[in-house]
């Protein structure tokens, strides 16, 4: 039966050293760098966009609150008007202009202006003229014309005076004769601020009142809360700057450790390299260090089981080449014809060993590469063992034995590489074969439960010792029995199966009988792939 079976100081500082930058990383430890980023590039933007939005809509209460205003003043102003004499009203408007900072204009019936508070006194303001603002006027009419196009803003008319001072080039004034109640209208002055209209009846004869009020404090409130917000917005900007600084140091540092460590191990220097596994890490940083060390690791080990099998081949092949050899070399200095066949047989004998050594080492050594790049496919494992068993018995290979299969009802699923899982359980059989007596019995076991499929191979023969269970999985371990001849078998049978079953996700291992008979049992465990049990 076979099978096979110091950190330098300067490194050490490194690594402890990237082990405290881990540490400072605090509460971020447990985000992913793709939180991380996102969180420092979003802030500044996420601050600007909802800024935006927030003033945008803190312009629209300021507008509504002004809105209520200019219709109370409205309906004031009117029933102040209503029933006062001409001189009365004139005083009004010119007194009401004055205090509020208006434009009140009265029309008859008729719709005629009968009265202008700025053509009876001084105009209460004045439109700023566009074509005379300085570059800060101008940036800032930019920038509300950005921020209305960002946030979908309706669009609002211009303010002009019409050419005619009739009520009907008014809207609103017609709306408020109409519908007898006071209308508000919004228009933009030249210079971008609002210019807010009311116009409400007066009296019971159709005259009507329209307000004019250039509410350039909105405007200035506005932009100044969009200077605070602008400041903000630098603020965390700054900061976004010092955190990616931040991010990129904790990201670069590991990375460099991790490129410097790749590169001793590619300079053959991988035994005094320790790769850090930054374990305070669960980010993709952390993940991306301990598969780097699990890689090398892993590539140590391969390296380690590549150099003891090659010394392993070596010493296998050494032996019948040198019985070879002095066969051959014997054979011309012998006149004996009994003796020199007896050489020939014995070279014979040497070159088959040598051709089936070298084919089993040849198929042990692809068969990890072959197992990674082929593709698995349903079968049912006690299907496979029936066929199995008949062809032997067909073949006559399995020396007279009695094989009984014991099988479950039903399919015993498992997935796989069917001429792989063929050979396992050509090699425990050939095993059971070659240490039952004569008059033995081989059983075959396939059972299963939620997780696995178990296929076990025992024989009635000598059986394993305990400490000598696992050895005989050793590449090149061999204990024959004494029927046997000398070197008919190369010692990998097992180990290869070991290596295919593993390759499957399951295991090879040896046991006693569970019946109290005397004999061994080889069990191959595979995950159970019955779509019933998944």
């Amino acid at each position: 039966m076979a099978q096979d079976t110091a950190l330098p100081m300067a490194e050490a500082g490194s690594a402890e050293r990237l082990e405290e930058g881990v540490e400072q990383l605090g509460w971020m430890r447990g985000l992913s760098l793709t939180s991380r980023i996102l969180a420092v590039n979003i802030l500044p933007l996420a601050l600007l966009g909802g800024g935006i939005f927030y003033l945008d809509g803190y312009r629209k209460q300021l507008l509504d609150e002004r809105y209520k205003l200019a219709r109370i003043e409205a309906q004031i102003t009117a029933e102040a008007l209503a029933g006062a004499t001409r001189e009365r009203q004139e005083a009004l408007l010119i007194q009401i202009g004055k205090e509020q900072r208006m434009r009140l204009r009265m029309f008859d019936a008729e719709g005629n202006l009968w009265a202008d508070s700025f053509e009876l006194d001084e105009p209460a303001f004045t439109f700023d003229d566009p074509m005379q603002d300085n570059w800060q006027e101008d940036f800032a009419q930019m920038l509300d014309r950005a921020v209305d196009t960002i946030v979908g803003a309706e669009p609002i008319p211009d303010y002009i005076e019409p050419p005619e001072a009739k009520a009907t080039s008014w809207p609103e004034l017609a709306r408020a004769q109409a519908d007898g109640l006071s209308q508000i209208q919004l228009r933009d002055a030249p210079d971008g601020t609002p210019v807010i209209n009311a116009a409400a009846p007066v009296g019971l004869k159709g005259a009507t009142l329209l307000t004019t009020r250039n509410a350039t404090d909105i405007t200035e409130t506005v932009r100044s809360a969009r200077s605070t917000l602008m400041s903000a917005v630098l603020l965390a900007l700054l900061l976004s700057t010092l955190l990616s600084l931040y991010m990129a140091r904790t990201i670069v540092t590991p990375l460099q450790a991790l490129a410097r460590a790749a590169v001793r191990v590619r300079l053959g220097r991988e035994r005094e390299v320790e790769v850090p596994r930054l374990p305070g890490r669960n980010d993709e940083i952390g993940l991306l260090a301990r598969a780097v060390s699990d890689m090398t690791n892993a590539l140590r080990q391969r390296i380690d089981a590549v150099e003891h099998f090659a010394a392993d081949v070596a010493h296998e092949i050494k032996n019948p080449l040198a019985s070879l050899r002095s066969a051959i070399e014997s054979l011309g200095r012998v006149e004996d014809q009994k003796l020199r066949r007896q050489l020939i047989d014995i070279a014979s004998h040497d070159v088959r060993r040598i051709d089936r050594l070298i084919t089993e080492i040849a198929d042990a050594s692809r068969i990890d590469a072959e197992m990674s790049r082929t593709t698995f496919e349903t079968l049912d494992l006690s299907g496979l063992a029936r066929a199995i068993i008949d062809r032997r018995e067909n073949r006559d290979e399995n020396e007279k034995l009695k094989v009984v299969l014991h099988r479950p009802i039903g399919k015993t699923l498992v997935r796989g590489v069917p001429v792989r899982l063929e050979r396992v359980i050509e090699n425990l059989l050939d095993n059971a074969v070659s240490f039952s007596p004569d008059d033995g019995v081989i059983d075959v076991t396939i059972s299963l439960d939620e997780e696995t499929v178990s296929l076990s191979v025992c024989d009635q023969g000598v059986g394993i010792p305990a400490e000598a269970q696992e050895k005989v999985f050793a590449r090149f371990h061999s204990v024959r029995p004494d029927s046997e001849a000398f070197g008919d078998h190369s010692g990998l049978g097992l180990a290869i199966g070991r290596t295919i079953a593993e390759a499957h996700d399951g295991t090879l291992s040896a046991h006693d009988r569970t019946d109290g008979k005397k004999g061994a049992c080889l069990v191959l465990c595979l995950p159970n792939a019955n779509p019933s049990f998944l």
